[in-house]
């Protein structure tokens, strides 16, 4: 049974969006607020996440660059604001799709069976394929030109993250976040080790360095 989280802060629409979702077979969470939603989040596994805009604490922007962070979930943001730069703001944000109140049920019901049928399509076959590489995050595997390569645990998902965000721009503090936990204390310059380390295996140019920023490989993954 696919998992719905629906963050939105009015009860009306809490409970017609949980009615309708629950009668179409869906397992259903509500929360009210950005900061209830992120904590939902990071406690639970969800298939996908209906976020409204405006809400209380963390508007649904913020809910969605911090998710982003960490999560490719589909997300649907529920809005009364149908104005092109809000629109074009969520985009950048990467969400799934962009829906204004009021709307439709049977309407978003299709729409959000069309994306979850689209990301099972994805799913089946995780497999990530940047430039020469192909990498198995099932199998833990990476393979450079047909060969498989030795790498640390720590270097296979700092390459699995590069290349599951193709152009995406990751700090320091995000990888540290991420890969080694949100309690981690350390030096955060362990990034930078891991990185050598990374680009002594693959060869020049599949991690760009941003300066200033972080660290981010290029935008030719398929």
């Amino acid at each position: 049974m696919k998992k719905i989280l629906v963050v939105e802060d009015e009860p009306d629409i809490q409970e017609l969006l949980g009615a309708y979702l629950r009668d179409t077979g869906y397992d259903v969470e509500i929360v009210g607020d950005g900061v209830a939603a992120l904590d939902r989040f990071q406690k639970g596994t969800f298939d996908l996440i209906l976020l409204d805009l405006m809400l209380p604490k963390i508007d649904g922007f913020g809910v969605c660059e911090l998710i982003r962070r960490e999560s490719d979930v589909p997300i649907v943001m529920l809005t009364a604001l149908d104005g092109e730069e809000e629109q074009l703001r969520g985009f950048g944000l990467d969400v799934d799709d962009y829906v204004t109140k009021p709307f439709s049920m049977p309407i978003l019901l299709e729409k959000i069976r069309v994306i979850l049928r689209r990301f099972d399509v994805v799913e089946s076959d995780s497999r990530l394929h940047y430039r020469e590489l192909v990498i198995d995050p099932d199998a833990r595997e990476a393979l450079l030109n047909g060969r498989p390569l030795e790498l640390t645990a720590r270097e296979f998902e700092l390459l699995h993250t590069f290349a599951a965000a193709p152009g995406r721009v990751f700090t320091r503090e995000m990888l540290l976040a991420k890969l080694w936990g949100y309690d981690f204390y350390g030096d955060e310059r362990v990034v930078d080790s891991h990185i050598k380390n990374l680009r002594h295996k693959l060869g020049a140019g599949y991690i760009e360095t941003v300066r200033g920023v972080g660290y981010r490989a290029g935008k030719t993954a398929r």
